[in-house]
């Protein structure tokens, strides 16, 4: 994954503020709003609650999309949800959305879960065509 490809991704999620998550749950699609994402190591990374279905969805299934959009243009990028043990990618997280340590801290027992996507496609579309697309 080139770094002027992921910064593109970044910006746009960031500018779009809120991206959906598209998991699968046996044979159902199953799609969240998120807005926490990063960029770590070179990649784009989401966090998911340990104790949410999404998480479980993810464990049984890595298979994943994040769709944003931004008036007529939107991203689309899939790809398999790979798990980050690093505890201070967490952290860093929660730094950067500290209402979220609330829920995920000692006394509640939840873990945030950090996930990259690896094996991944990344399409930028307008209201008909793909734009621009890359392997990631």
């Amino acid at each position: 994954m080139t770094s002027e490809v992921v910064a593109k991704i970044d910006d746009f999620l960031t500018r779009a503020g809120v991206f959906t998550l598209s998991t699968v749950d046996g044979n159902e699609p199953k799609a969240r709003p998120l807005g926490l994402h990063m960029v770590v190591d070179g990649s784009v990374v989401f966090g998911v609650g340990d104790f949410k279905d999404v998480y479980k969805q993810i464990v049984a299934n890595p298979k994943v999309e994040i769709t944003a959009c931004i008036g007529g243009e939107w991203l689309r990028l899939h790809g398999r949800a790979v798990r980050i043990e690093d505890d201070s990618v967490s952290e860093r997280a929660l730094d950067m959305v500290p209402p979220l340590r609330s829920i995920y801290n000692d006394e509640t027992g939840h873990k945030l879960a950090m996930f990259r996507i690896e094996d991944a496609k990344a399409e930028f579309i307008d209201m008909m065509t793909v734009k621009e697309s890359y392997e990631l």
